[in-house]
C-alpha cells in the first residue's frame, strides 16, 4: 500500500485539480490513500523550501506530490508537481481529469477560504488551551532542580492552569539537556511541556513569567568589583530580550545569591516597559530568619510570622522582629489557632537578639547559604504564588521593590521592604505602626546599594563597603529597636 501526500498553496488550481483526481481514486481504489496539506499563500514558499531542503528535494512550484511506503518506512520518494501526478495516474490507473480552467479556479478559491477558516478555528482553540509560558534564565542552575517540579505541581500557579516552561542557558547546552530528560519524566498533569533555548535572540518569547537566577561562569571573578560590572552586560541584555520578545504582561523575578537588588534595578533600567512588574524575592533571608528564631524557641519556622527584611537582599541589610509572632507556642500562656504572641517578648536575652542571631546571619549571607537550591526555589515559587493568588490576609511580606521614598528610603532604590499581595500586585504596608527606622541604621542598608550601582556603570572605581564610624552606636540603635519593641505599647521614634 502506498500513499499520496498532496501539498499545495491554498489557492492554486492546479492543486485544486490533482486533488479532485486523487479523491477519486481514493475512493474508487482500495490500497489507493491520500493526505492533504495546504499552505498559505504568504507562508508557503517558505514552507516548501523546509521540506525540500529537509527531503533534499528540487522543487519550486505548487503542487508538490510525494510517495510514502507505509510497509517500508523511510523518507518519502518524490513524484513531482501537477503534470509528474496526472502522467501517474494515466499510466498506472488509466484515470484522467476532465476538470475545466474555470472550476479550478472555482474550487482553489474555495480551498483558500476553507483553509483559512481553519487557520482561524486553530488558533481560537489554541487561545483557550494556551498554557502561561514560564522562563527560566540562568537555567543550569542548581536551584532549576528544585524549583521545576514546585512550578509544575499545580501549587504556584493553580491546578487549572496549564504551563510551558523553557531553561534558557546559552552557555550550558549539555547541562539543560539533563535538566530537561530528568523535569520530562515528572509527567505533571499542569505541565504541557518543557524544551530547552540556547540561542540568545529567541529568549523569552512570549514570556509570561521570567526567573532570573544566577548567571553561571567559567571566568574566575578576582574581585569584587569585576563582580559588580560583570552584571551590567547580562542585565542589559536580558532587559533588551524581555522588551523585544517577552509578552506585553510579564512578570519577572529576580533571585540568586548576590547582588540581587543590583539586577532588578538594572533590569528595570533596561528594560523600562515593563519595570512595574519586575521585584527581587527575599523571602530567602527571610526563611533563614525563621528558622534561627524557630531552634531558639524549639518550634518550628512555619509558626513564624510578619519577620520584615530590610535593605539589600544578598548584603547589608536588617532583620526587623518588631512585628515578629509566633503561633500555637507551648507556653504557660495558650489560645486558639490564631492566638500569637510578640517573638520579642519571649526571647529575653536581648544579647542573643542583637549579637548572636545577627552574626548567624551574616554568615549565612556572606556564605550564600541562605540561598541553596531548595531554599531559593522555594522562596521564588512561594513569591510567584502570592503575586498570581494573593498573600495570607493580614501576613507581612518581605519583596524588593524600587522604593518612592516610604520609610525614608531614598527614591529610586531597589529595597526590599515589608508588603502584601493582592490583586495580582503588591502593595507597599506604610500604614505599619512603630517600624520607624534610624537613620545610622538606613546609612548603613542604603550605603552598599548605591555604591553598587556607582561601581557598575564606572563613576566610582572601587567598592568600598560601609564602615561606620562608631561601631557602638550603631548596635545601641538596633539593640534599642529590640528593645522598644518589648515596651507595653511604646514605639521610638527618630
Amino acid at each position: 500500500m502506498a500513499k499520496f501526500v498532496l501539498a499545495g498553496r491554498a489557492d492554486c488550481p492546479y492543486y485544486a485539480k490533482v486533488e479532485l483526481l486523487a479523491d477519486y481514486l481514493q475512493k474508487n481504489l482500495p490500497d489507493f490513500k491520500i493526505h492533504k496539506i495546504t499552505q498559505h499563500p504568504d507562508v508557503w514558499e517558505e514552507w516548501l523550501k523546509d521540506v525540500c531542503e529537509k527531503n533534499k528535494w528540487t522543487h519550486k512550484n505548487s503542487p508538490i506530490i510525494w510517495r510514502e511506503l507505509l510497509d517500508r518506512g523511510g523518507k518519502g520518494m518524490l513524484l513531482g508537481g501537477y503534470n509528474e501526478f496526472l502522467e501517474h495516474a494515466q499510466l498506472y490507473y488509466g484515470v484522467t481529469s476532465s476538470m475545466t480552467s474555470e472550476l479550478m479556479h472555482i474550487v482553489a478559491k474555495e480551498n483558500l477560504g476553507t483553509h483559512m477558516k481553519k487557520e482561524l478555528e486553530g488558533k481560537s482553540l489554541q487561545g483557550l488551551s494556551s498554557p502561561l509560558q514560564v522562563w527560566i534564565a540562568s537555567a543550569s542552575a542548581a536551584a532549576s532542580y528544585s524549583l521545576i517540579p514546585l512550578l509544575a505541581s499545580g501549587e504556584v500557579f493553580g491546578m487549572h492552569t496549564e504551563i510551558s516552561i523553557v531553561l534558557f542557558d546559552y552557555k550550558q547546552e549539555n547541562h539543560l539537556t539533563t535538566v530537561l530528560l530528568e523535569s520530562q519524566d515528572l509527567a505533571a498533569p499542569i505541565l504541557q511541556s518543557i524544551t530547552i533555548c540556547t540561542k540568545v535572540e529567541n529568549a523569552f518569547h512570549q514570556a509570561h513569567v521570567v526567573i532570573i537566577l544566577d548567571d553561571t561562569t567559567e571566568k574566575e571573578v578576582l574581585t569584587i568589583e569585576d563582580c559588580i560590572r560583570s552584571k551590567v552586560p547580562l542585565c542589559r541584555l536580558y532587559g533588551y530580550l524581555i522588551e523585544k520578545n517577552a509578552h506585553e504582561s510579564v512578570r519577572v523575578i529576580v533571585g540568586g545569591k548576590t547582588f540581587v537588588n543590583l539586577k532588578t534595578a538594572l533590569l528595570m533600567r533596561y528594560a523600562p516597559r515593563v519595570a512595574h512588574n519586575i521585584i527581587a524575592v527575599a523571602l530567602g533571608v527571610e526563611g533563614q530568619a525563621k528558622a534561627v528564631l524557630a531552634r531558639r524557641l524549639k518550634t518550628t519556622p512555619a509558626e513564624i510570622k510578619d519577620v520584615i527584611i530590610w535593605g539589600n537582599i544578598s548584603g547589608n541589610n536588617y532583620v526587623d522582629l518588631r512585628k515578629t509572632k509566633v503561633y500555637r507556642y507551648e507556653s504557660a500562656i495558650w489560645g486558639p489557632p490564631h492566638y500569637s504572641r510578640p517573638v520579642l517578648k519571649l526571647i529575653f536575652d536581648s544579647e542573643w537578639v542583637n549579637k548572636e542571631f545577627v552574626a548567624t546571619l551574616e554568615n549565612l549571607s556572606a556564605t550564600g547559604k541562605q540561598f541553596g537550591g531548595i531554599l531559593a526555589a522555594h522562596s521564588i515559587a512561594t513569591t510567584l504564588k502570592y503575586w498570581y493568588h494573593g498573600s495570607p490576609p493580614g501576613e507581612i511580606v518581605s519583596l524588593g521593590v524600587l522604593s518612592k521614598g516610604q520609610f525614608g528610603i531614598p527614591e529610586g532604590l531597589v529595597f526590599s521592604m515589608p508588603v502584601k499581595f493582592e490583586n495580582g500586585s503588591w502593595v507597599v504596608l506604610t500604614d505599619l505602626e512603630g517600624i520607624e527606622i534610624s537613620e545610622p541604621i538606613m546609612t548603613r542598608m542604603t550605603s552598599d546599594i548605591i555604591q553598587e550601582k556607582l561601581v557598575a556603570f564606572g563613576d566610582v572605581i572601587y567598592f568600598e563597603p560601609y564602615q561606620s564610624g562608631n561601631s557602638d552606636r550603631i548596635q545601641d540603635e538596633e539593640k534599642d529597636v529590640a528593645l522598644s519593641a518589648n515596651s507595653e505599647g511604646k514605639s521610638m521614634k527618630r
